[in-house]
Formats: C-alpha cells, structure tokens, sequence
C-alpha cells in the first residue's frame, strides 16, 4: 500500500510539472502577442500623426493660391491660362470610369498629366519635410471672359429678393457674376506620406 502511494505521488507531481510548462509557455506566446500588438499601435498612431501634420501642411498652398488669386484678380489675366504660375483657365479632372476601366485616381492624374504639363507650382519644403505642390484650376468649359456664352463657368448664386403671388416675399439665387476656383493641393511629408487637400473659392 506504501508503494502504491509513492508511485502516484511521482505520478503527479510529474503531471504538475508538464502542466506548469504549458503555462509558462503559453504566458511566453501571449506576452510576445502583447509586445507585437503594442509596436503595432505605436507605429499606427505614428503614421497617424504623420498624416494628420501633412494634412495640416496643405493649408499652407491654399493660402498661397488664394493671394496668388487675390493679386490677379484685378485684371484679365485669369481669362487665360499661366501654367508656370500653376494656374488653368479650363476645368481639369482625372479622367473618370469608362468601357470597364477604372477611374483615373488624383495621383496619377497628378503625375502623369499636370507635371508634365508644367502645371504645377510647388513650394519650399518646411522645417519637418513636407513638400507642397499646388495647382489651380477656373471652372470653366473654356478660356476667355466667363462672360462669354460658351465659356460655360461655374459661379455662385447670390440671393435675390422676389415677392410671391399672395404677397410674401422669397429669396431666389441668381447669378452674382463670381467665378468658382478649384485649388488643389499635394504634400509629400516624411516616410514617403501623401496627402491630397482641396478647397474651391469664389471671386
């Protein structure tokens, strides 16, 4: 009966032994997980913040757009197109989805069609490495005077009082004569990050 006994007590202290390993290995395989998933979110909320800061950098080229269009705005010279000063007096777009081909994305739109062009201006990197690139664009189906019938340019309603039948009065949009300005903007920020930014103005 004594050795009986002394056989099951080896017998379970070699099981608790099996059993202790399984959890040591299993705590080790769980804390690796633990450490990969915490390198993970940190390089996430990195490229986040990289994100965030070159999206915050393109408002730099929308004001600069916008005393571009400020300061030629008093003339006729935005009736014609100045690609060196990255403007267009026509409307340009990425070409869209046809015959089962897929919509032309902004980037290679970009790349392959205003850079060649020498459409584009870009300005000087910051002190954190963004580069900023800007293009702006006349909504207009063609150059010259919006004023002309087949300039076909987008402009903003204005609001134009008229009284109603039973003697009320309304407010209808009519044409203001303001020109609508598409102003593109791309930034090429650190660990290859691209954003786009966009903003339309009325003058």
């Amino acid at each position: 009966m004594l050795t009986m006994t002394r056989y099951c007590a080896k017998n379970s202290r070699g099981a608790a032994l099996i059993l202790a390993l399984i959890v040591l290995v299993s705590m080790l395989l769980a804390g690796v997980a633990l450490m990969r998933s915490v390198d993970t979110s940190a390089v996430i909320a990195g490229n986040l913040a990289f994100r965030q800061a070159t999206t915050a950098t393109g408002e730099t080229g929308i004001e600069t757009a916008i005393v571009w269009l400020e300061a030629h705005n008093a003339d006729y010279s935005l009736y014609n197109t100045m690609a060196g000063s990255g403007y267009v007096a026509v409307r340009q777009d990425p070409t869209p989805a046809l015959n089962n081909q897929p919509a032309q994305s902004w980037d290679t739109f970009w790349s392959q069609t205003l850079v060649p062009a020498q459409q584009v201006v870009t300005l000087a990197a910051d002190a954190a490495g963004n580069t900023v690139s800007y293009i702006i664009h006349r909504l207009c189906n063609a150059a010259g005077s919006p004023l002309n019938a087949g300039a076909g340019c987008q402009s903003s309603p204005t609001p134009s009082a008229s009284t109603s039948s039973k003697g009320g009065s309304f407010v209808s949009p009519v044409s203001s004569g303001q020109v609508y300005y598409r102003i593109t903007v791309r930034i090429d920020g650190p660990r290859n990050t691209l954003g786009y930014v966009q903003a339309v103005v009325a003058m």
